[in-house]
């Protein structure tokens, strides 16, 4: 396109939406097909490059309850919504937008931001099937906790409700107008209900304690040479044999010398006192992650995690192509790179110590650890706050899709959202039955030989 060539409009790209549903009608979003499909071959594949003795963790994790395993599998539904029609306006997004994906973290002005905190999978795909991920999150969530069906039909329909009015309200401002915007949870506590100010409110004051000094008080403690290290807690948290440790620092290196400026400056206060293996999540559990104690002249301690970044199942199993941007970021920089580049597009405020590094070792990202972090348990939700929380999911997942050029051409679709918000709740009411399936066939398949459910 030449330089000088007009930019499309609001108006152009709300047409541009209207014709898409020539392409895929709104209806044709509830479609899901489900003829060839094979739920635990996938799940085994991921485990052929993660640590074998984390293994058998991960599917124990994941085997707890239907939420758990439906955590654990956004590269199930990725493949599952591969081969449903789909809208075509693809956008930079999360790839794993479930309800726990979503919580609170410190902007860099130390203040808290309400947002999504999860980008292990993102890259560019359909914007409906972050939409998705999200209310069927909600439908598996509600009947985990026994919640009336029609209460959780309410939720979910608020957050399709809230993620299109959000976005037409968004993309009416101009690109640095959005792009400034954030989720203040303090401002947005009068409009609640009283039990979602008092939920939101235990979550925020869990979240200031939650701080990156509290996490090094608790996790390390101080060897007879005076220098801090790490606390073990098998299987969580553990020493990792010198070549790991070597690999591991190795890492921290490169990150350092990559780093912006004023945080290579910063990291110059530190040297690296302890490695260790450091397990987290549900669906990651087995991948590779480190946490790095850095130690200062005084003794103070901050932690860093490195962890492990594949490719995303958005592009493996979703089959979505990338765009060239994107694709020569990860051959500049490795899978670490789209981690950190996705975050930023997609968070109004993102962590500062956020990095990557591309080694021989293998791709990795890196970020503070337990900085001001917390969510909110949606289990002791009560049902009004239950629905409050799905409509600010839906908003904040709204936000991070407004960054995009082509946003617009969502408003233009949806039209007045009742055929999207009904097609994509009937979507996600089926894939909540085809995930409650396929965790009894996970349950089963991994179940001791000394387990009733083997028997």
């Amino acid at each position: 396109m030449p330089l000088d060539a007009p930019l499309p409009s609001t108006a152009d790209l709300h047409a541009r939406g209207v014709e898409e549903r020539r392409a895929t009608a709104r209806r044709d979003l509830a479609t899901l097909t489900v003829a060839t499909r094979d739920p635990l071959g996938i799940l085994a594949a991921q485990n052929e490059t993660r640590i074998p003795d984390l293994i058998g963790l991960r599917a124990e994790r994941m085997s707890t309850d239907p939420f758990a395993f439906y955590r654990g599998t956004a590269a199930l539904m990725a493949a599952d919504l591969a081969d449903d029609p789909h809208s075509g306006i693809v956008v930079a997004s999360c790839g794993d937008a479930h309800v726990a994906n979503f919580g609170f973290y410190a902007s860099p002005q130390r203040t808290l931001v309400f947002d999504l905190n999860d980008f292990d999978e993102a890259a560019w795909a359909p914007w409906e099937w972050d939409v998705k991920r999200l209310v069927t999150s909600i439908v598996v969530g509600g009947r985990h906790t026994s919640r009336d069906a029609a209460v959780t039909e309410r939720a979910a329909r608020a957050a399709v409700g809230a993620y299109l009015a959000t976005l037409r309200r968004l993309t009416a401002l101009s690109a640095r107008e959005r792009y400034s915007l954030h989720l203040d949870p303090k401002k947005g506590m009068g409009a609640l209900a009283k039990t979602s100010r008092k939920a939101l409110a235990a979550a925020m004051s869990d979240a200031l304690r939650r701080t990156g000094d509290r996490a090094a008080r608790r996790w390390t403690t101080t060897d007879a040479a005076g220098r801090a290290v790490f606390v073990e807690a098998p299987p969580t948290m553990t020493h990792v044999d010198d070549e790991i440790e070597e690999r591991a620092r190795s890492l921290y290196g490169a990150y350092q010398r990559s780093a912006s400026v004023d945080i290579a400056l910063l990291l110059q206060h530190y040297a690296v006192a302890d490695v260790a293996r450091r397990v987290v999540g549900v669906g990651s559990v087995g991948t590779r992650c480190y946490l790095a104690a850095l130690e200062d002249g005084d003794g103070r301690v901050m932690l860093l995690q490195m962890k492990q970044a594949g490719p995303s199942v958005l592009e493996q199993y979703g089959r979505i192509e990338q765009p060239f941007t994107l694709r020569a970021s990860i051959a500049d920089g490795g899978q670490g790179a789209r981690v950190v580049s996705l975050q930023r597009i997609q968070q109004a405020f993102s962590d500062p110590f956020l990095g990557y590094v591309q080694a021989p070792a293998g791709d990795y990202y890196v970020r503070q650890f337990h900085d001001l972090k917390g969510s909110i348990d949606t289990d002791t939700l009560e049902d009004v706050s239950f629905v409050e929380y799905a409509q600010a999911c839906g908003g904040v997942l709204a936000r991070a899709h407004a960054q995009d050029p082509v946003a617009a051409e969502i408003v233009g679709y949806a039209g007045n959202g009742r055929q999207v918000t009904d097609a994509i709740l009937e979507w996600s009411l089926a894939y909540a039955n085809l995930s409650a399936a396929d965790f009894r066939d996970f349950v089963s398949a991994n179940a001791a030989p000394s387990d009733p459910v083997a028997a």
